[in-house]
């Protein structure tokens, strides 16, 4: 069993849904299964139309430009107009839970909408392969992945999840599946987290001991920056699991933090190809093996400096740091770079506005709170002088830390000063 992954811009029209087509049916070594995400810029979409429907806004041009451009990518795909039944269904699904679940909490409410990029997506792709002679059976991720109902950040009740894959899938030979959403016992979609399919593919390759895992995505592989922040990046070839996790930890978007975990604990390749170019050979992320890096560089963005006191004076201890960091995981705001000193305990954090407010109300009774908005956490990895030297300019360093292999810098950009006349 090989499990395939194809992110929301190798399906983003007509066109590439056909390309990813012709990648599943070079594909003749056994049965695959295809982990899809939601098309294009889908999610962001329907995060907007649930934003409209909480503040009371009229959704309905919204909703009507989400089934346009869908129906855009049927004619594409088709050469003529065509209905289906399946995507209609699924947006009048969409439209009835936008009413029912408009009063409940936010995360819950959320994974109930924004799911249905993946089920539409999915929906058309699996019912174009069976028109164009690629057979494949559609299975409900939701029937599949079991989560608890932590809303948007579902945890995986593993044992569960694995029986339903493999009575599920273990004998199929080409399947087409909803990445980022798995389902609670009680029936409730649950999303895994933004940009959340490449775990999805993690799971299942998991679950059913694949032979190897493969993430189609836009660039020729893991590059050692962003290409579209910097010039002159390079492809790296090969990468073991260890320094994979270690960039995604720190902010690297080729591949979710938590794809890496599952696959290492079974040894299960992972290739990461371009699906602009598939007979390119990518990068492989493997078992711990002797390598050396060029530097990598990972940035962040929408980061806070978040600087925190006791008001008395007293040392912040174990007891006060204790308390502390379940106040963090309670308000799901995650450390990305942390420091304390003898009263004071700083963390770099991604801006979520809601959370961090909420942190600081369940805190501030006992702490005197300091933020700095607007950051950006620039890391690199196996660094040289020069190279922190070049990434400094035009910034004020805010907060450094600096191991071994890996120097952190909390920065913001340095304001336009212009001379008096």
């Amino acid at each position: 069993m090989v499990v395939y992954k194809f992110g929301g811009a190798s399906v983003a029209d007509a066109q590439n849904i056909k390309n990813v087509a012709a990648i599943i049916k070079a594909y003749s070594s056994g049965p695959l299964v295809v982990v899809i995400s939601a098309m294009g810029k889908t999610t962001n979409a329907l995060e907007e139309i649930l934003r409209a429907t909480r503040n009371n806004e009229n959704k309905s041009e919204l909703v009507t430009q989400l089934r346009t451009c869908h129906e855009e990518i049927l004619t594409n795909l088709y050469g003529s107009s065509k209905q289906n039944q399946q995507l209609s269904r699924l947006l009048d699904q969409l439209e009835e839970n936008l009413v029912k679940f408009q009063d409940m909490p936010y995360d819950m409410a959320y994974d109930q909408v924004v799911s249905f990029g993946e089920l539409i997506s999915t929906t058309i792709i699996s019912e174009y392969l069976n028109e164009i002679g690629i057979t494949n059976e559609l299975i409900d991720a939701r029937e599949i992945i079991r989560t608890d109902d932590t809303y948007r950040e579902g945890i995986i009740d593993w044992k569960t999840t694995e029986k339903h894959v493999k009575k599920t899938l273990a004998d199929k030979n080409l399947v087409i599946t909803q990445g980022f959403i798995g389902g609670t016992n009680d029936g409730l979609t649950t999303t895994l987290g933004r940009e959340g399919s490449d775990f999805t593919a993690a799971i299942l390759s998991f679950c059913l001991d694949a032979e190897y895992m493969a993430i189609w995505k836009d660039v020729p592989g893991i590059l050692t920056a962003d290409p579209r922040l910097f010039e002159n990046v390079a492809k790296i070839d090969r990468l073991s699991y260890k320094e994979a996790i270690e960039m995604t930890y720190y902010g690297a978007k080729v591949i979710h933090p938590k794809t890496i975990k599952p696959i290492q604990n079974k040894n299960i390749p992972l290739w990461v190809k371009s699906f602009k170019h598939p007979e390119a050979e990518g990068t492989l992320i493997s078992g711990e093996i002797e390598l050396t890096y060029p530097p990598m560089i990972v940035v962040e963005p929408n980061q806070a400096l978040i600087h925190i006191s006791t008001k008395d004076f007293s040392f912040v201890g174990e007891e006060h740091l204790s308390k502390l960091f379940k106040k963090f995981n309670d308000h799901r705001v995650r450390i990305n770079m942390m420091r304390n000193t003898a009263i004071s305990f700083s963390v770099c954090t991604n801006d979520i506005k809601e959370r961090i407010e909420h942190l600081i109300q369940d805190v501030q009774h006992e702490f005197n709170i300091v933020i700095d908005h607007g950051l950006e956490l620039i890391t690199l990895r196996h660094y040289t002088e020069d190279l922190i030297t070049s990434l400094r300019k035009g910034k004020i360093v805010l907060f450094e830390e600096r191991l071994r292999q890996t120097i952190q810098i909390v920065v913001k950009d340095v304001p336009d000063m212009i001379r008096k006349k």
